[in-house]
């Protein structure tokens, strides 16, 4: 277990910089890093001050190690415009972030989670028809069209929710169920699938033979085994709940790091940028070795085949 788990951090280590580095190489390769900065006629002598004072002067790979140094120790710089660190800004804009993909993936999970058993218990029936009609819909529509739709019926013609903002907990709702969408169809069709192919497994055949009920064998023996693959799943359902949160939180104009970004971006206030983009990657990898130590804790079978191996989960 130790040994797994200090493969996994050495894992963690690697992604996390090699995601800050492409980040810092993309920025200096698209161009001018001042463009956005510099108010317009500015003079030859006042652009070489700001490159001077940014340290943009300097050669690139002695801005690369200076910026690894500093990044190591959480210090990504002052931001350009807001004139303060650049990941307290990250940071006072988190806990909104967290409370909507927390809301996200808890709807997902539970309401995914539900409609897929029923679904896959029922093979057929009407909520096997709801179910998957709820899935096909939230697969093929993107969370902007859903949050502007959703905006227009309920915000502004039948005035029950806010249509922006964080005031309190009737904003969450409808970004909620935006970002939701997708991660809730996925795991509709995953748990169903499970459910489905459990229920004409040799075992359940065995606890009805037993003269078990159908909700016994589903609570106590197909459920673990139909799960696995939404676990599985929850680690790309974190970062999708995190990068989609950005397109979701401009909708909504919801005051989280996605807003926050993309106002960097057209500000193009790099030390925002890579604070963000570096905050994002170590909340993946924390996530991602959390579902890693649940599916393993869920399904020995990981550990028996050869899963504590260095480098088998990489």
């Amino acid at each position: 277990m130790l040994r797994w788990f200090l493969a996994r951090l050495l894992v963690a280590g690697a992604t996390v910089l090699g995601v800050t580095t492409l980040v810092f190489a993309l920025i200096h390769l698209a161009g001018d890093p001042l463009a956005g900065l510099v108010p317009p006629g500015s003079s030859p002598e006042q652009l070489t001050q700001l490159r001077h004072a940014y340290g943009l002067d300097r050669p690139l790979p002695e801005q690369y190690l200076d910026f690894l140094a500093h990044a190591a120790r959480g210090d990504f710089g002052e931001s350009w415009r807001q004139k303060r660190p650049a990941l307290d800004a990250v940071r006072d804009r988190l806990p909104a972030t967290l409370i909507l993909a927390g809301a996200a993936m808890t709807l997902a999970a539970i309401g995914g989670g539900a409609l897929g058993v029923a679904a896959g218990a029922r093979i057929g029936r009407p909520v096997d028809w709801i179910a998957r009609s709820i899935a096909m819909a939230g697969q093929a529509a993107p969370a902007f069209l859903i949050g502007a739709v959703s905006i227009f019926v309920f915000a502004v013609r039948l005035r029950w929710l806010p249509a922006s903002g964080f005031d309190g907990p009737a904003a969450l709702v409808l970004p909620t169920i935006a970002l939701a969408a997708f991660p809730m169809a996925t795991t509709i069709r995953l748990v169903r699938a499970g459910v489905a192919g459990a229920l004409d497994a040799e075992f359940v055949r065995t606890a009805r033979g037993k003269g078990l009920t159908e909700g016994r064998i589903v609570r106590g023996h197909v459920l673990r085994n139909a799960l696995l693959p939404a676990l599985a799943f929850a680690g790309f359902q974190a970062s999708f709940l995190l990068s989609g949160a950005t397109v979701v939180e401009a909708v909504f104009s919801y005051p989280g790091i996605g807003q926050l970004a993309l106002i960097a971006v057209a500000d193009r206030d790099l030390p925002v940028i890579e604070a963000y983009v570096a905050t994002v990657a170590v909340l993946l990898v924390f996530v991602s070795i959390a579902v890693d130590v649940i599916a393993r804790w869920a399904d020995p079978r990981l550990r028996e085949n050869g899963y504590d191996r260095a480098g088998s989960t990489a």
